[in-house]
């Protein structure tokens, strides 16, 4: 091998280990100790800290008290204010150096030299979770840049049943401690996740070949989670052509997804990207393999061009 290749491989591999740790402090036991950690465990911490949290919640109505509009635009619920405020709470204990991104609270710098960024929707599937209908989750994610494709660590932990599932990039995707792959075998059955809420009148024609050539068609209403099952092998293509979601609806999901196996991939075809941003509006096309891939963006009438 090249020996400016090798040096260029170990290059990244050092790079994406440094960005997966970090320092942490505490001073609840006594004098001020720091210790270094890895980014994957705190943002497992806090996922599991929003689940004790709000658990009790879920399906109340204390839990869909109307708390005003956040920043991502929508409104904000008391069991999104709980879980946001449950995650910052922590982060400003372990006194982690970083800009949060959320969906409800806007950007939060909880250092004077912020390290990175926390994308956080602490409850996708607010709808779900307000209803009680028993799927939403915790959507947690690190970049040390100020955009998607950077994402170097994610979380997303299911809040009705307790499920983790976790990525650090290059070390595959996992639920609760167990790796996991998308679902490259030719299945029995072909699931399609498609997400039409609020579709405009203009694109929902777009979707009309793959809805009529598909008979298990499902959304479940929590995209985040959504690739996570996809990232799992239980649903095998998911599409959503709004152009109405977040970075924060799936930052987390994108990674566990990519290290699951899968691809993701905008509109165009090009990999998925966006800044951060709560202007930006984003589509994407989810899919375990190239041929899937090909055949769903011939269906949608776009380019077969991976």
């Amino acid at each position: 091998m090249d020996s400016s290749l090798l040096l260029t491989q170990w290059h990244n591999f050092f790079a994406i280990y440094a960005f997966s740790l970090f320092f942490v402090t505490s001073n609840k036991l006594g004098p001020r100790k720091e210790k270094l950690v890895k980014i994957i465990e705190v943002l497992e911490e806090a996922a599991k800290r929003v689940h004790k949290n709000v658990k009790h919640l879920a399906g109340t109505k204390e839990s869909g008290t109307d708390h005003g509009m956040g920043a991502g635009g929508d409104i904000s619920r008391r069991i999104d204010i709980v879980a946001e405020k449950t995650v910052l709470d922590y982060l400003r204990e372990i006194n982690f150096e970083c800009t949060v991104f959320g969906e409800e609270c806007g950007m939060v710098e909880l250092s004077p030299n912020p390290k990175g960024f926390i994308i956080m929707d602490a409850i996708d599937g607010s709808t779900n979770a307000v209803r009680g209908l028993p799927f939403f989750c915790c959507s947690l994610a690190y970049t040390p840049e100020d955009k998607l494709s950077s994402v170097t660590d994610g979380v997303i932990m299911d809040l009705h049943n307790g499920d983790l599932y976790s990525a650090s990039k290059g070390k595959g995707a996992y639920m609760n401690g167990k790796k996991i792959h998308v679902h490259k075998e030719k299945p029995i059955y072909f699931v399609v996740g498609v997400d039409i809420s609020g579709i405009s009148p203009d694109v929902l024609p777009q979707l009309a070949p793959i809805l009529s050539a598909s008979n298990h068609v499902r959304h479940f209403g929590a995209v985040a989670l959504e690739l996570a099952i996809f990232a799992r092998g239980l649903v095998d293509v998911f599409v959503d052509l709004r152009r109405k979601l977040r970075i924060t609806d799936v930052a987390a999901g994108y990674l566990i997804a990519l290290e699951a196996g899968g691809y993701v991939v905008d509109e165009n075809g090009m990999p998925l990207d966006s800044n951060l941003s709560y202007d930006k509006r984003i589509s994407f096309i989810a899919a375990a393999n190239e041929e899937t891939l090909a055949d769903v963006r011939k269906k949608l009438g776009l380019s077969a061009k991976i």
